[in-house]
């Protein structure tokens, strides 16, 4: 994985006025993922919560409200695709945009997310790009 090119799209990123401020879940259980997506989506003004597995995300959404979730696949305790359908079956999670980043290759594995619940994919290594485009397109949705 090259984190250094996912590092230096980051500072690339300026804040989108289409987007409103949202409240994002970043589940992933390598550091330096969590950290730059968290990066990414506070320079563009949302709130983010952060989470190391599955687990910890639960524990999190007992206490605070989400406009979206972004979750790695492949994660200790409990994986992404656990996680989305424990999320997708709470009452009021039905509709929230989540959104897998991942380096799995695996087509089954993908086909698996999209039928746990996802809304969308976003391939590892990313750009900050792809992750703006991605808050634009569920963010326009969620405040129309």
């Amino acid at each position: 994985m090259d984190v250094t090119t996912m590092d230096a799209s980051a500072s690339e990123v300026v804040r989108s006025a289409e987007v409103p401020t949202m409240t994002i879940m970043v589940v992933d259980d390598f550091d330096v993922i969590r950290d730059l997506v968290s990066l990414i989506l506070r320079k563009e003004g949302h709130e983010v919560l952060e989470s190391r597995n599955g687990r910890e995300a639960l524990d999190l959404l007992s206490d605070n409200k989400i406009d979206m979730l972004i979750t790695d696949l492949n994660m200790p305790e409990m994986d992404g695709i656990e996680l989305v359908k424990t999320v997708r079956s709470r009452p009021g999670m039905g509709f929230v945009p989540i959104v897998m980043i991942s380096s799995e290759i695996l087509e089954t594995r993908k086909q698996n997310a999209y039928e746990a619940g996802i809304n969308d994919w976003v391939p590892k290594p990313f750009i900050a790009k792809q992750l703006r485009n991605v808050l634009t397109k569920y963010a326009q949705q969620s405040y129309q």
